[in-house]
């Protein structure tokens, strides 16, 4: 990823601003549950840098090839300690895939998501 300009990625995952619907069906949602567990004991056992981002993108590619809308939000927080904090998270439905555990605490200042006609 350090290779790849953001605006690659950026088109990558679908278009600024979008976010896919609140609903889903019930085997969208399953799926979604899967990729988010698997994204999760993954990115604990290797040995690069397996954060929110790289979780983010990961489960998006994943839910993508299995037909499944999300979106991708990045958000930041200001810290007391050490000035802000960057966070990205996957959403599909209500669920959150990735990035969930405190993104409450972060202010959303885009988000993408592919935009299905």
């Amino acid at each position: 990823m350090a290779c790849v300009p953001f605006s690659r990625i950026a088109a990558w995952l679908g278009t600024v601003g979008a976010e896919s619907p609140a609903t889903v069906a019930p085997e969208q949602a399953q799926a979604a549950e899967a990729v988010g567990w698997a994204v999760s004991a993954l990115a604990r056992r290797v040995p690069w840098d397996g954060r929110c981002f790289a979780q983010a993108l990961a489960a998006s590619a994943m839910l993508r090839r299995r037909g499944v809308d999300g979106t991708v939000s990045f958000g930041v927080c200001e810290g007391a300690s050490a000035g802000f904090e960057a966070h990205a998270w996957l959403r599909v439905g209500t669920r959150m895939v990735t990035g969930g555990a405190g993104y409450e605490r972060f202010k959303a200042f885009t988000t993408f998501s592919r935009v299905r006609s």
